[in-house]
């Protein structure tokens, strides 16, 4: 559970501890981009959903600034998701082609 509040189910940090101790740590950060990204979608639609619903509301502002932050975040994100994409794609390039050990004697710098 999250110690912070206690709202986080201990499978969901037990899922997000397992992908950090991946060895391969570009796709770690690929999942865990991912996963942020969904995350900040799906809580920008509730709070757009509710911000719309509570039109004149005394609660409307803070939905209306939960939608706002949530925006940024899934934007954020997305750029987060890409990069690592990114290193992951060229971490999974560098493991399919050979190193430059077997490209000469087996001795680096010859």
């Amino acid at each position: 559970m999250d110690k912070g509040t206690g709202l986080v189910p201990s499978e969901v940090d037990m899922a997000i501890k397992n992908v950090i101790e991946s060895p391969r740590r570009a796709e770690a950060a690929l999942v865990l981009a991912s996963i942020a990204n969904r995350a900040a979608a799906a809580l920008h639609q509730l709070a757009r959903a509710e911000a719309n619903a509570r039109k004149g509301s005394p609660t409307w502002g803070r939905w209306a600034s939960l939608t706002n932050a949530s925006r940024d975040a899934v934007l954020r994100t997305a750029t987060c998701r890409q990069t690592a994409s990114q290193l992951a794609q060229t971490e999974k390039a560098e493991r399919a082609s050979p190193g430059p050990e077997s490209q000469s004697d087996g001795v680096a710098g010859s």
